[in-house]
């Protein structure tokens, strides 16, 4: 039986910015790690936290992460039943709450409620990680997902570069802050892979895009 893996979504209000700069992407992720904690958040807010990060009990494991202009995916698995709604709701008004005070702005700030898929099916899990990591892409090249990247690897290592997404940390041997956040071990566990086998997987999708799915 699978697991209770979910993908969380959810983009801008009218699809606009919700990170205006990098101080507003760094808020966003140290909340991934500050609210997943059962029972309170994590107060810490010294600029150290991540060289010794407090001890969690975690509402979820952080499989994938990924932060863009006007939205984000994240791929949870869930404890316990419930874990990843207070999870996701805590994440939402925090982050909204940042956001308004900073920018001296009123009411909501994402398009509509968070989105959430149970991924199901064979092919959920085959896809869903491989959309999360590779969604950056886009950024670069632009029509990636029509004409396909003819060198791969080399795309491949571009997303590796890129500083606002987890799979910096399972390319990069080196640990930065934020490595902490997320579960690689139970990512490999329950995708049956390991990041020789899943970076082939990633580029032969980048060089030859599914169209539909």
């Amino acid at each position: 039986m699978k697991k209770n893996v979910k993908h969380i979504f959810n983009r801008g209000i009218n699809k606009s910015p919700i990170f205006l700069d990098n101080s507003d992407k760094k808020r966003f992720i140290e909340s991934l790690y500050k609210l997943n904690n059962k029972g309170t958040a994590i107060r810490d807010r010294s600029q150290n936290m991540f060289k010794k990060p407090p001890k969690q009990k975690r509402l979820v494991e952080v499989l994938k992460w990924t932060l863009m202009p006007n939205h984000f995916h994240l791929l949870l698995l869930e404890n316990e039943k419930g874990d990843i709604t207070e999870f996701i709701k805590r994440l939402a008004n925090s982050y909204t709450k940042y956001f308004n005070i900073k920018y001296k702005r009123s009411g909501y700030l994402f398009q509509n409620k968070t989105q959430t898929l149970l991924l199901e099916n064979d092919q959920q899990f085959q896809y869903i990680p491989s959309y999360i990591d590779l969604s950056p892409l886009g950024l670069s090249y632009p029509d990636w997902k029509e004409i396909g990247i003819h060198n791969g690897d080399k795309a491949i290592d571009w997303l590796a570069d890129y500083e606002w997404s987890s799979f910096h940390d399972y390319e990069k041997d080196i640990a930065r802050d934020y490595s902490c956040i997320i579960n690689k071990e139970k990512f490999y566990e329950i995708f049956e892979t390991d990041i020789d086998k899943y970076r082939k997987e990633l580029i032969k999708l980048v060089e030859n895009p599914i169209k539909k799915v």
